[in-house]
């Protein structure tokens, strides 16, 4: 790495870690304030508050990391403008594009940050922050259960009822699973309980039931066991977790970044090859495949406002910046909304934002004088 690589990087990574704790900082004391009341209700000790806010911080990163590294970049960039830093650089034969190098390689390194924060620690974190938030008022057996639901594998022909059904283990306790025949009738497996090991699912006191295609027809006992293993049942437990997760609430109309990651979204389009909410759904996917190429974008932003800075004044550019960055972020919901309804079609919706600030960026850049 060059001299000048390295001076540039030392300059733009000291602003970053100021902005990022500032952030921090403010954001932790802000929740804190308002969500005082609540954290007392649930009887948390300082301990149990400071566990909290710590696995919230990866989520929290997420949001902060754009802003924090276009405050940062400004701040470089006006520097280095204002002491005519740059325009030496320029003149010792060092083009703007080869001085942003070590720009686009934060750039590149935050948008594996994100994306690694995203879909690995997130929505881990999000969970186990609601788990410390209801660790005195459930016990931790009931948090990770749920009653009385169910779920569609459309790719096989299934659906599946289920009586209770751990998440952490996958044991499902009075499981139903219809199947339809070819010739029109149905069967129907019941058991005591369900598990699946070794990607197998067993069931326990299980019995098998035609139901034929007449509906005046009565059912008909095909098989009553102790234990009926099914190696045909192809549902997996991450997929069923996927499932029950997204076809259970408004999960695809949230716009928290956190709420779905990828391999969840995949994971329930392997169940259901074609969803009934096809739009939110492939919108939200390529939302999140887009997302974290926002530093990227962040980096093109700021190059033609901070590296001009010197000429026009540096209050012009940070300002000019942060409107634009702000634009950005309005258009990516706008977007976002427009692809899920079904007005536009969804990698459209998730990758239109960048594409179109990225390009603006690049020409702005390369009118740089």
């Amino acid at each position: 790495m060059r001299l000048l690589d390295r001076y540039l990087l030392r300059e733009l990574l000291v602003p970053l870690g100021y902005c990022l704790s500032g952030f921090l900082l403010l954001w932790i004391s802000s929740d804190l304030i308002a969500e005082l009341g609540n954290l007392q209700e649930k009887k948390l000790v300082a301990s149990e508050i400071a566990e909290l806010y710590l696995v919230k911080t990866p989520e929290f990163v997420v949001l902060v990391l754009p802003i924090a590294l276009l405050l940062a970049l400004l701040y470089a960039l006006s520097n280095h403008a204002r002491h005519h830093e740059i325009t030496a650089i320029r003149a010792a034969g060092v083009s703007l594009w080869r001085l942003s190098l070590p720009y686009f390689a934060v750039g590149l390194a935050g948008s594996g940050v994100l994306f690694a924060l995203n879909e690995l620690w997130v929505p881990d974190s999000d969970d186990a922050a609601q788990a410390i938030l209801e660790r005195h008022v459930l016990p931790a057996t009931a948090r990770d259960k749920i009653q009385n639901k169910g779920f569609r594998n459309a790719r096989d022909g299934r659906l599946w009822k289920f009586r209770e059904y751990d998440l952490r283990t996958g044991l499902m306790s009075g499981p139903q699973v219809w199947e339809r025949e070819p010739d029109g009738s149905q069967l129907l497996l019941s058991a005591e309980q369900g598990l699946r090991t070794n990607g197998v699912w067993t069931f326990f006191e299980a019995s098998l039931r035609r139901f034929p295609a007449q509906s005046n027809a009565l059912a008909v006992l095909v098989l009553q066991t102790n234990v009926l293993v099914r190696p045909d049942f192809s549902e997996s437990l991450p997929e069923i977790r996927s499932e029950l997760k997204i076809s259970s609430g408004n999960v695809l109309a949230r716009a928290k970044k956190a709420d779905l990651p990828i391999r969840e979204i995949l994971d329930y389009l392997r169940l259901n090859p074609h969803p009934l909410q096809a739009n939110a759904l492939y919108t939200k996917l390529h939302g999140r495949l887009a997302a974290p190429w926002t530093c990227l974008v962040v980096v093109l932003i700021a190059l033609p406002f901070g590296a001009a800075s010197g000429r026009r004044g540096v209050w012009v550019g940070m300002a000019s910046s942060v409107l634009i960055c702000f634009g950005y972020f309005i258009l990516q919901q706008f977007c976002l909304a427009l692809g899920s309804g079904g007005y536009i079609v969804p990698w459209v919706a998730g990758w239109f934002p960048n594409l179109a600030f990225g390009v603006a960026g690049l020409w702005l850049t390369a009118r740089v004088r």
